[in-house]
């Protein structure tokens, strides 16, 4: 990060450094077997900050929240979560992250044999250090906060996506974690629930203050949530800056993604 230079007044040049931000990917790359992936990607996240990472399908956008998680290790680069370099980290040493890390997938990932209730109470009773009574007004006040109150009592099974989506950020949430992970929250969702989807993630950043990474195609979901953007493109971190500058760029992969136009092979 720059340098802050000020001058004390008696002469000396006083020289104080920025902190790092949050979350920090430097230069990584990944590839399965001969098939790049990301190649020499960069990219940050400030505290209580919201990325947003964008891109067509199979161009690596979920390997970097599996990344970020531990599931993956680069094979270059370093990636770094408040100072701590985590490619190298044990899987102890990871579980220990993983606490104040945690991941929303696609699946919602509920215990398909447990009520809303019981999967959103899983992880305090997991953390333990809670009392019953306080565990239930956790869960009362995170199933009230995603608006799945009236849906307590069911199996998951019962729910639509978006409602299993939304029980899902609840139960990522009692982990009590700092940064909060998204795997295309809005897929396979109509326009009304994404809102809503969109609407409690925003309400999280406002109230609670996360540090956000959510992984989406939709652009119009991202409009409403994005500090920063991230695209990928061919694996290279083609864009990453203000939402600002990414929708007014002139660039013609990012102009196509923002129109869904088709892209157009090159006449030979």
């Amino acid at each position: 990060m720059a340098d802050l230079v000020a001058n004390s007044g008696n002469g000396v040049t006083a020289r104080a450094v920025e902190p790092e931000p949050m979350i920090v990917f430097d230069h990584v790359s990944i590839g399965f077997g001969e098939r790049p992936v990301l190649e020499d990607v960069s990219f940050y996240v400030g505290k209580g900050q919201t990325l947003c990472i964008l891109g067509r399908s199979g161009v690596g956008k979920s390997v970097s929240l599996r990344i970020l998680m531990g599931f993956l290790k680069p094979d270059a680069g370093s990636v770094r979560v408040e100072g701590q370099e985590i490619t190298t980290m044990s899987e102890a040493e990871m579980n220990v992250l993983r606490r104040r890390i945690t991941m929303v997938f696609q699946n919602g990932a509920l215990f398909d044999s447990l009520t809303v209730r019981e999967n959103v109470a899983f992880p305090l009773r997991e953390q333990g250090g809670l009392e019953e009574d306080q565990i239930q007004q956790v869960v009362d006040r995170l199933l009230d906060l995603v608006g799945a109150s009236d849906v307590e009592d069911q199996l998951p099974a019962s729910l639509s996506t978006g409602r299993r989506r939304a029980v899902a950020i609840a139960r990522a949430l009692s982990a009590q974690p700092e940064i909060v992970l998204y795997d295309e929250p809005t897929t396979m969702v109509d326009p009304l629930i994404a809102r809503r989807l969109g609407a409690i993630i925003q309400r999280l950043k406002s109230q609670l203050g996360y540090t956000s990474i959510v992984v989406t195609h939709d652009m119009r979901f991202a409009e409403r949530l994005a500090d920063l953007v991230l695209f990928l493109h061919q694996g290279k971190a083609h864009f990453f800056g203000p939402l600002k500058g990414f929708m007014e760029s002139p660039d013609e992969a990012i102009q196509q993604f923002l129109t869904l136009d088709a892209y157009e092979l090159p006449v030979e």
